[in-house]
Parts: structure tokens; sequence; C-alpha cells
């Protein structure tokens, strides 16, 4: 089959042929129909996680496609179905797995990261890790495994407090900013201001939903002090954080999504009184199905670039330089 090979940190990848894994007992073997090319990809590539097993190695953790085989003793799923791959793996025994949280169990057991990933021709799951897409293509399915079920989860830790009249703002509005902001508007009634440098990507939060777009520098940001509900900060440096914490009102709550290490100060008087601080990490299994869901129901849904394997490379590249509005999805 082909694959995406990764020989080592700060390399490009090559496409080379690899032989077809065979699943085994409680396994099933996908043919990918896609692939979300994703920014944690570059920063396993690059070696900011360094937490690859071996290599040459497959990366890819935002996959769908359709059964292709089945291993010894499954039941539930048929060839030829098309499936999302929930790819937040863990040990599945543990108090953690139990509780339905897999995703937080162990990062290094993840699909790409512990396990071969999605960008090859054919990959190995779990049967328990595979979510149905009913009408829904691959293609359109791959990015929802990750770049909707992780501002999902953030939003679902936020919708109890934004009733009628509340505020809800959004800190970097990239892909996952993009799509909070769409599920914001399906699943709230708070009105939505986002806080974004791009004049682009503002443009698009408001098609999306938002009632405000601010740049970071423009001095009406100032007027959000206390005023927020809910801050989703999609950036995570010490600037965006403290501008979340700025932004939090009485009893609300700062989410932290973005990984640029940055970190807010919390004591019993700052951000302000009963604000509640956390972070929130990919999305369980049953959480990827309610997304899913609203995909099938055409509530949501990720734009996609189409590229081929092949242009791996080239994606990567694009990614980096910000020139990518939604998700590139490999083709094997």
């Amino acid at each position: 089959m082909r694959a995406a090979l990764l020989d080592g940190y700060r390399t490009d990848l090559e496409v080379r042929d690899l032989p077809v894994p065979e699943p085994g007992p409680g396994q099933v073997l996908v043919r990918v129909g896609g692939a979300g090319l994703c920014h944690s990809d570059l920063h396993l590539a690059d070696g900011d996680i360094p937490v690859l097993p071996s290599f040459p190695w497959v990366l890819g953790h935002e996959v769908a496609g359709w059964v292709e085989a089945l291993g010894r003793g499954v039941r539930g799923v048929s060839h030829g179905e098309p499936v999302a791959i929930f790819g937040g793996w863990g040990c599945g025994t543990c108090r953690v797995c139990v509780g339905g949280n897999e995703q937080l169990c162990n990062t290094t057991s993840w699909l790409g990261i512990g396990h071969p990933g999605g960008f090859a021709r054919y990959v190995v799951a779990p049967v328990r890790h595979l979510v149905p897409l009913g009408s829904l293509d691959p293609v359109a399915g791959a990015p929802l495994t990750d770049a909707a079920l992780t501002p999902y989860r953030a939003v679902r830790k936020a919708l109890p407090r934004l009733v009628p009249g509340s505020t809800a703002v959004i800190i970097g509005c990239g892909g996952l900013g993009q799509m909070a902001v769409q599920l914001l508007s399906v699943l709230s009634p708070a009105r939505i201001v986002v806080i974004e440098p791009s004049e682009r990507r503002g443009g698009m939060a408001r098609e999306r939903g938002a009632a405000e777009v601010f740049h970071p520098d423009d001095e009406a940001v100032s007027g959000l002090g206390g005023e927020a509900d809910a801050v989703l900060d999609f950036v995570g440096s010490d600037g965006t954080l403290a501008m979340a914490g700025s932004f939090a009102g009485v009893g609300g709550l700062v989410v932290i999504l973005g990984i640029a290490g940055g970190s807010l100060p919390v004591s019993f008087f700052a951000p302000t009184a009963e604000v509640e601080v956390t972070t929130s990490y990919w999305g369980n299994r049953a959480e990827l199905e309610q997304v899913i869901a609203l995909a099938q129901a055409g509530r949501i849904s990720v734009p996609v670039h189409e590229m081929d394997l092949a242009a791996v490379n080239i994606a990567m590249k694009q990614l980096r330089a910000g020139e990518v509005d939604g998700r590139i999805v490999l083709i094997p």
C-alpha cells in the first residue's frame, strides 16, 4: 500500500510502499478515504512533541474511510461501511478510559502517535473506535474527528453559562476557531465575539455567525473587560491568555485550547470572582458521535481542500504558512 513515511524529526515525508496490515482480534482494516492534516502533525514531524515510538512512522489521526476486512471476533460492522475513526486511544481499562474519556489516558497511545496513522491507503483500528458515518462521505468525515471534535468539547463545557443575553468570546479564529463559531451559533443563543488579527478570517467568522470581530490591537477590545460568560482561547500564548482573563466576567469560564505555551496566573482575586479556568483535550467517542450527528443533519461542516497523498509536503508547507482556511484532507 502507499504510505507517507516520516524517517526522522525535521525531515520531509516520503511516499513509499508498505505491506498492507492485517487486523487482529477485535480489529478492523479500514480503507482510508481521507486523512486530515492537523497542526499537531507539524509539531510531531518537527520533534516539538518528541513522542513518536520509532522511524519510519506513519502520521495521521484524523481518519475516515470504509471497512475493508474484519479481524477475528468482530461484530457490528460490515464490509464497505463508511466509518470515522475515533483517534484518542487509551489503554481501555483504567478509571479514565472506563469513564469514557480515553483521549485523556495516554497521548502516546493515540492513532498516528502510538499506532500507525492514516497517511496511508489502509489503517488498522479497534472496532470499538469506529463511528458510523451513514450518508457522510469519508473525505468530509475525516476532519470531524478533530477539527470539529476538539472545539465541540470546549463549547460543551461553556454551554451551561451561555443563556440568552450571554457573551462568548473566541480568541484566534483559524480552523478550530471557525468551527467553534459554527458550533456556538448552532448550540447556543450567546452573542459571539471574535478576536482575530486576519481580516479574511474575521470575515469568515462573521459569515458563520459572529456578531462582532475585533483585531487584538483594536482599542474597542478593552471594552470587553469583564463582559464574557465564556472565553475560548485557541492560541494559548501569554498575551492571549492575559486577554482571556481580562474578558472573563464574574462566574465566567476560560477554556484553554491553544498550545502556544502561555500561562494564566490564577488566585483568589484573579482573574475575578469565581472564574473557572480549564483546558480542553480533544474529545471522547460519545462526543464524536454527537459531532457526526450534527454534520449528518447539515448543521455543521468543515471546509475541505483535497490533496493527493503524494503532495503531503506541499500541504504541510501551506499549513505552516497559514495559507489554509478549513482543512487539507490527504487522499491516499
